[in-house]
């Protein structure tokens, strides 16, 4: 899978109204051609948030984390398809029968869209994980492996996770598998409630496909020279990975 290095950041439209994402789209759009849409404006701005992006040709991943029974949210993906969105999420805590069911009803699609499944979120570090697992006997990286595999073996094309356990996905799933890492900060920017992350060298470097940075973006005085920098780190380090 070719991914151009500008693809590679997504910038997630954390904002309460359809009027401030429109003006991050006026001010990123010369550089960043892929957005996230997640909880927060989607609740506030529905589907037209996503037409916004996708009428001024930029892609899109919605992030709404699908954790449902079957066949409420093989419904909600049958709507995401029709709206030409590039990449969704559910969770793969919901189980294989949840997965399998999504990329069954993907197949009807002419246009399908990447579906990648939630691991561990990046806010969660070992002792969250064993308060959620009630085990001490588990690791974030063994958690998130088994998820993985089996996101893999019922169909997803990838999962969301930290660039920590990319190598270990790797491992389990291979190179075609889609990595999706969130919560990446630039050196020396501001972590905020993320716990495990890495640079957008690091990222790249170690397999991640995809990179999620957001708060370091905009709510930068220069948003723009921000998301260059990032992308032009992407490219650098996509180059050395290649030699």
């Amino acid at each position: 899978m070719e991914i151009s290095s500008e693809e590679r950041l997504i910038v997630p439209l954390d904002v309460v109204t359809l009027g401030e994402a429109k003006e991050l789209l006026d001010r990123l759009g010369s550089v960043v051609k892929f957005y996230k849409i997640g909880c927060t404006l989607f609740t506030a701005a529905g589907p037209k948030a996503v037409e916004e992006v996708k009428k001024r040709g930029f892609k899109v991943f919605v992030d709404l984390k699908y954790f449902d029974i079957p066949s409420v949210v093989t419904k909600a993906v049958e709507t995401l398809a029709k709206m030409n969105v590039d990449i969704f999420t559910i969770h793969t805590l919901g189980g294989f029968e949840l997965m399998e069911s999504v990329v069954k009803v993907l197949c009807k699609e002419k246009k399908k869209p990447l579906a990648l499944g939630v691991t561990v979120l990046t806010s969660i570090n070992e002792a969250f994980l064993r308060d959620v697992l009630g085990s001490t006997n588990v690791t974030i990286d063994e958690e998130v492996g088994r998820l993985a595999e089996l996101a893999r073996s019922a169909g997803l094309d990838g999962v969301v996770a930290s660039a920590f356990e990319i190598e270990r996905i790797r491992d389990i799933c291979g190179n075609d598998f889609v990595v999706l890492t969130p919560g990446i900060r630039p050196k020396g920017a501001e972590m905020y409630d993320q716990k495990r992350v890495l640079t957008p060298r690091e990222a790249i470097k170690k397999g991640a496909d995809y990179i999620v940075v957001g708060r370091p973006i905009i709510q930068s005085k220069n948003p723009e020279k921000v998301a260059e920098q990032i992308i032009e780190e992407i490219r650098t380090s996509s180059k050395k990975k290649d030699v």
